[in-house]
């Protein structure tokens, strides 16, 4: 069973982890331990310009959401229509998803820009529900949504999306 204080510091490593990298590429991070809504860390490049970055950690092998963070979702008895995709919460924000190494591991960085995570979750959530004629089986009220590490996988390690996103020398 996972208590308050350890998801609190899973979180809290994982934004630590993420500024770390950034600062290894050469850009000022700022981690605001969860007290900004929307994003956790803000970056800045050499030539100026600032970059909000949201983090999500785990130790587990899937990430959690509520679809409608990402998308217009109603009831119509049971089942779930899915209406518009919603834009990013704060413009230009940027997603990077954390797995934590165990033991000697090492740890994973998945890197996103907001819509392509809206996208992903998106798409796998309408296959879902289309598989189970618009109703959840088990909770038909429920929208949770994961998001596997191998579903992820084609993120990993793109820091060059959020070095692409500030100024730069050139």
């Amino acid at each position: 069973m996972t208590t308050g204080r350890v998801s609190k510091l899973t979180g809290a490593l994982g934004e630590f982890l993420v500024a770390a990298e950034l600062c290894r590429r050469n850009l000022m991070a700022t981690p605001f331990s969860g007290n900004v809504p929307h994003y956790d860390i803000i970056a800045s490049g050499e030539r100026g310009g600032h970059l909000p970055v949201q983090v999500k950690t785990i130790k587990g092998p899937n990430w959690q959401f509520s679809i409608r963070q990402f998308l217009d979702v109603r009831l119509d008895g049971q089942r779930q229509i899915l209406g518009d995709p919603k834009p990013a919460p704060f413009p230009d924000l940027k997603c990077v998803l954390v797995v934590l190494g165990k033991d000697d591991s090492r740890d994973r960085f998945f890197i996103l820009t907001w819509p392509e995570l809206r996208d992903v979750l998106v798409v796998g959530y309408r296959r879902y529900l289309a598989k189970h004629g618009g109703i959840r089986p088990k909770n038909p009220e429920s929208f949770h949504v994961s998001l596997s590490v191998s579903e992820a996988e084609p993120f990993e390690d793109q820091w060059q999306t959020l070095l692409d996103a500030l100024p730069s020398d050139a």
